[in-house]
């Protein structure tokens, strides 16, 4: 469970004395218990974990485009820092499908809901996303499918 593997490997940071990964984990496990507060006033027992797994990718980005914006402006240091926070991350998340892979899939998903044209987009990103979340890009992977979708037949 993705829980556990974050809270072993913030005990094992703590153990280690490695304080920007415990500082990042902590961070993380803060962001986790605050959704889970915000689920349980709904009714809910909690994030599922696929609710985990995107506040986790959520996370991912806001780190990147931070990255980005710091090496933008100077601040290679702080660039840097959060380039590791990205990577402390992705260690949590499923690996992501290469480009080639993510073809292959979004060929096979679109023959596999016989898709005939872009009305029937939204079932093929469904079906992509019920299959590989959190394993690909899924704005990637809806122009790939939009592309495939077009041409002829």
């Amino acid at each position: 469970m993705l829980r556990d593997k974050i809270a072993n490997a913030l005990k094992a940071a703590q153990e280690t004395n490695s304080k920007r990964r415990a500082a990042t984990l902590r961070l993380i496990s803060a962001a986790i218990m605050d959704r889970d507060i915000a689920a349980r006033e709904q009714g809910r027992d909690g994030l599922s974990e696929k609710e985990l797994m995107d506040l986790l990718h959520t996370m991912l980005i806001q780190r990147e485009q931070e990255a980005t914006h710091c090496e933008a402006n100077g601040k290679i240091e702080l660039a840097a820092q959060e380039r590791d926070e990205v990577d402390m991350i992705r260690e949590f998340l499923p690996s992501q499908l290469s480009e080639y892979e993510m073809k292959l899939v979004c060929q096979t998903v679109v023959e596999c809901v016989e898709a005939r044209g872009l009305r029937d987009m939204g079932r093929c990103m469904a079906e992509l996303k019920e299959r590989y979340p959190g394993q690909m890009d899924f704005a990637k992977a809806s122009c790939m499918v939009k592309q495939m979708l077009r041409a002829p037949q």
